[in-house]
């Protein structure tokens, strides 16, 4: 299956580099593209039990899907690892 995930915090290249180390990181997913303009990742998956842990290692790294909640916690989580992104590019 195909899906697109529209997330919040997306900022740069490097918060793209964290994002893409961890869903490669996921061996079921295929096709990872993301869309910086639009905040958006698409990619190919098996199971709804995949797209549930890709959303899930989304919001723990700091990159919630839209609609879900946002606060400084997460925030903060998505500049560390927006750092980490530009420092391992």
């Amino acid at each position: 299956m195909k899906t697109t995930i529209k997330i919040q915090n997306l900022k740069c290249s490097g918060c793209e580099n964290t994002i893409m180390r961890n869903l490669e990181a996921l061996k079921s997913l295929k096709n990872i593209k993301i869309n910086q303009d639009e905040s958006a990742i698409t990619f190919d998956y098996d199971t709804d039990l995949v797209l549930k842990k890709v959303k899930s290692r989304l919001k723990q790294i700091g990159y919630p899907e839209i609609g879900e909640d946002n606060n400084l916690g997460t925030k903060t989580k998505s500049y560390v690892s927006c750092a980490i992104g530009k420092i391992t590019n």
